[in-house]
């Protein structure tokens, strides 16, 4: 195990499969297909750096994994040169290890665990949800290219994104977990299921650029023109995520059969821009009560939907952690605006901070977003967690529309009273959370 080795092994290890990359989709990315389109408009926004044995994607990725490697060490039992870093180390690895085994509480909070795993949420939470599936002895993972293909994958997302970052797929992981573990899914989800299920949550935002689709298309950005300006970003993490599977070679010794198509479908699926297409579709099969999960197809769809509520589950959570998250997206959108403005662009509505609020954005998102699709999950998978989630969301809403309409202060506490209820029913252990309440 590569825990077991020197450092120095390790890194040299990890060296040895640097400085001869396999090929890959993105010439400038990892060595692929956009190679040539230098000419492209990229305001504001950086292009992926080139490839190569000494580039300073791979040198990152060094530092990256000999520091998962240090911040984990008591996980694989070895100790620490410093006394002080054992205590500190032993402590803040032991609090990580508890979280984790509540990582199907929905009331998770990703935050204080990636810095409890000092900025390696996406990686340790992943490795965890694997190995707690048995999918590493079942699909026969190396484990050095799985921890180097986690890596990789936490290391591509750009961390200087306020939201489209590493600890935003760690929550939509986690979240996609919470759903995978919902009855009617697991009973019927096979291991490929599960597999591609986790993969594509912790895979689903990669390389994000922290701008949305119409920016890139305006700009005349390489990906928009490279995709047709079709589900551009989606298209992008999918094709990155590809990159990293056969750089990594973690799935080389397996039948390849429609593994990389079916990756891509579930990624695709939240493209936000085609919500309505997939929500018209899941209610129609809900009306019609033709869902069958025995049909390979219908386990799909119905993990694509899943895969779509973890994406948007941020106004479903507890307040606390709904209202962290809007101060990020917002930011990032708000970024976005001032980038426009500064080079005279028109200025994207829901991205202009001088005629739109935080409070304004979340209730219309909750209201013509999160709250359909959510109702048709609740038909879908009438359990407790279904309802804990609605029950957030009527909360985080009208937190909202109180901190924009400034109340009382009597409405104000009796709020949080019932906010403080529902987060005290969503962490529960009464029931298990698949079961519904009385």
């Amino acid at each position: 195990k590569i825990g077991e080795l020197p450092t120095g092994w390790r890194v040299r290890l990890l060296c040895q499969q640097h400085v001869c990359p396999l090929p890959s989709l993105f010439s400038s990315h990892r060595g692929g297909s956009d190679h040539g389109m230098t000419g492209c408009n990229t305001i504001g926004v950086s292009r992926p750096e080139s490839a190569g044995p000494v580039s300073a994607r791979n040198v990152r990725r060094l530092l990256s994994f000999q520091r998962y490697l240090n911040s984990s060490q008591f996980l694989r039992g070895i100790p620490a040169s410093d006394p002080l870093s054992y205590i500190l180390d032993d402590d803040y690895t032991g609090q990580a290890k508890l979280m984790l085994e509540k990582v199907g509480n929905w009331n998770f909070d990703i935050f204080l665990f990636d810095r409890l795993t000092n900025g390696n949420s996406l990686v340790n939470l992943t490795f965890h949800l694997f190995n707690s599936y048995g999918l590493i002895e079942l699909f026969q993972l190396d484990m050095v290219k799985l921890r180097r293909f986690l890596v990789m994958i936490q290391e591509d997302y750009r961390s200087q994104n306020p939201y489209h970052n590493a600890v935003h797929a760690a929550d939509v992981t986690q979240a996609m977990y919470c759903y995978l573990q919902e009855p009617k899914l697991a009973q019927t989800l096979t291991s490929c299921d599960l597999l591609l299920g986790l993969l594509a949550a912790a895979t689903h935002d990669l390389d994000h650029p922290g701008v949305n689709q119409p920016f890139l298309i305006k700009t005349d950005h390489y990906l928009a023109a490279l995709y047709k300006n079709s589900s551009v970003l989606e298209n992008h993490h999918w094709k990155s995520a590809v990159g990293l599977l056969r750089e990594s070679a973690l799935l080389s010794h397996l039948p390849t059969e429609d593994r990389s198509e079916r990756l891509g479908s579930l990624i695709l699926a939240t493209d936000i821009s085609r919500q309505n297409d997939y929500l018209s579709e899941f209610r129609s099969h809900l009306d019609k009560e033709d869902l069958c999960l025995t049909n390979g197809g219908h386990r799909h769809f119905i993990l694509q939907m899943a895969l779509k509520c973890a994406d948007i589950c941020n106004p479903c959570r507890p307040w606390k952690l709904c209202q962290q998250w809007s101060e990020k997206v917002t930011e990032e959108f708000f970024h976005q605006g001032d980038i426009e403005r500064k080079h005279n662009l028109e200025v994207t509505p829901l991205c202009d901070r001088q005629s739109n609020s935080i409070a304004n954005i979340q209730i219309g998102f909750m209201s013509y977003v999160v709250e359909p699709l959510f109702l048709e999950w609740s038909r879908f998978s009438d359990t407790r967690l279904s309802q804990t989630m609605l029950g957030h969301l009527s909360l985080n809403k009208q937190g909202w529309k109180e901190g924009r309409d400034k109340p009382d202060a009597t409405n104000s506490r009796a709020s949080e009273e019932q906010r403080t209820s529902v987060a005290k029913d969503s962490n529960s252990r009464v029931l298990p959370q698949g079961s519904k309440g009385s």
